[in-house]
């Protein structure tokens, strides 16, 4: 006999920006496994003279527009509401929370994608899109009136919460406390959003209690240097918190009193599938088409590719390269974010040059792509000369406050920093 097929269908509305423009109208359906959704711009949007495309994969025009996954480890969202749905540490708390909750009411249903995407507050929601109800209410994670976002005070209150979940050994209690506090943002490792003690949205990120080296003191790091050399990277610095380095990253979504900033990662600029190898060159022709200062931000893109084979860094995936809206459709490069060191891993990007050259593995190759970022030989041997001068000074910057590295720490990066690329820049420096 057959059983009857599942269905589900929710709706909100999509508004933008602190005031909360409505955008249009989501909707999402699920008929037994099968899941998808779809977007419905409203006429006023349309109409409106500050309107734009809030996803590179739809068009500004009337009637709803459908989207399925392209792959199993895509989401059903269009890319700029994927990007603001939780990822792997998010839905590890959402699911945990939810299996503890389904212990006691065994009733529950099972979770839809779009729980896990309305689990994410709307104070923190990544960019400026906000999802609201057929009431007028923002889905938020925490009953109203209830602060979801925590002072830096806190923050050791959401660490231990952290560990326990890492361990297998949390609580509903620590579950209902990471609910919103660490849902919103994308990402495998334990982490929070917080207040900071200049009142500035910012992102907590605690060590994993697998680390073998300090993960924390090396994305600072990378993000430090990243600024001494000419890239425009997001603001970070250590907090010590129980003897505990935590990185405390401040936001560039946001500005001034919760204004907020439209954001779509490089994936949903290119509409890639996770399953798909996508190049730079692409990214650069993304540059080109929506950029609103296009010779800047290739220049800038190409720095940045220098200064991560320097440094180790190959988890440089299109979730890692993310666009800013400035007005009418066209975008600049985000700050810098998620640069790590990697002193274990082979120097082999994980997003390729071009389709001809694939993975970035020396300088050479990137000297010789450089006029398709709008540099020539001279610019882009200078650029060189500046990245690997800071770079080679990177246990001075290691050692100071802001990151605190310690002797052992110094030896665990050595190998991400110190390498042949360096002295191979030298000799292409002389030449």
């Amino acid at each position: 006999m057959r059983t009857a097929t599942t269905s589900i269908r929710k709706q909100v509305q999509l508004c933008i920006g602190k005031a909360g423009t409505p955008v249009g109208q989501l909707v999402y359906v699920k008929q037994g496994r099968r899941e998808n959704s779809a977007i419905a711009y409203d006429e006023s949007w349309l109409s409106n003279p500050e309107r734009f495309n809030v996803s590179a994969d739809l068009r500004l025009g009337t009637g709803y527009q459908p989207h399925k996954a392209a792959s199993p480890h895509d989401s059903v969202f269009h890319g700029a509401i994927a990007d603001t749905a939780p990822d792997v540490w998010g839905r590890r708390v959402i699911a945990r929370d939810h299996a503890k909750r389904r212990k006691e009411n065994p009733r529950l249903p099972a979770l839809t994608e779009m729980d896990y995407l309305l689990a994410v507050d709307d104070f923190s929601r990544v960019g400026a899109l906000r999802l609201r109800d057929g009431d007028g209410r923002y889905h938020r994670s925490v009953e109203e009136g209830r602060r979801s976002t925590p002072p830096l005070i806190e923050l050791g209150k959401i660490f231990h919460a952290s560990q326990a979940l890492e361990r297998g050994q949390e609580t509903l209690e620590d579950l209902r406390y990471l609910q919103g506090k660490g849902t919103s943002l994308g990402g495998l490792r334990p982490k929070c959003t917080v207040i900071d003690e200049d009142g500035w949205l910012a992102i907590g990120k605690f060590p994993s209690v697998g680390d073998t080296r300090s993960v924390t003191r090396g994305e600072v790091l990378a993000l430090q240097l990243a600024r001494c050399a000419g890239i425009e990277a997001a603001i970070a610095r250590i907090v010590q918190l129980e003897g505990i380095p935590v990185a405390m990253i401040r936001r560039f979504d946001r500005s001034g009193t919760d204004g907020r900033i439209p954001y779509q990662s490089a994936a949903s600029l290119l509409q890639a599938s996770r399953e798909e190898e996508r190049s730079y060159t692409e990214i650069a022709d993304a540059i080109r088409s929506y950029g609103h200062a296009p010779t800047q931000d290739l220049q800038q893109l190409w720095r940045r590719l220098v200064f991560n084979l320097l440094i180790t860094n190959v988890d440089d995936h299109l979730q890692n390269h993310g666009f800013l809206h400035v007005e009418r459709g066209l975008w600049r490069l985000s700050p810098a974010f998620d640069i790590n060191p990697f002193p274990d891993k082979e120097r082999e990007s994980k997003t390729w040059l071009s389709e001809q050259d694939g993975p970035i593995t020396d300088l050479e190759m990137l000297l010789a792509r450089s006029a398709y970022f709008s540099l020539d030989k001279d610019k882009a041997l200078a650029v060189l000369a500046e990245v690997r001068a800071v770079v080679a000074n990177w246990r001075d910057i290691a050692v100071g406050p802001e990151v605190g590295m310690r002797r052992e720490d110094l030896e665990d990066f050595a190998s991400a920093f110190e390498h042949e690329q360096m002295d191979i820049a030298v000799a292409l420096l002389k030449q």
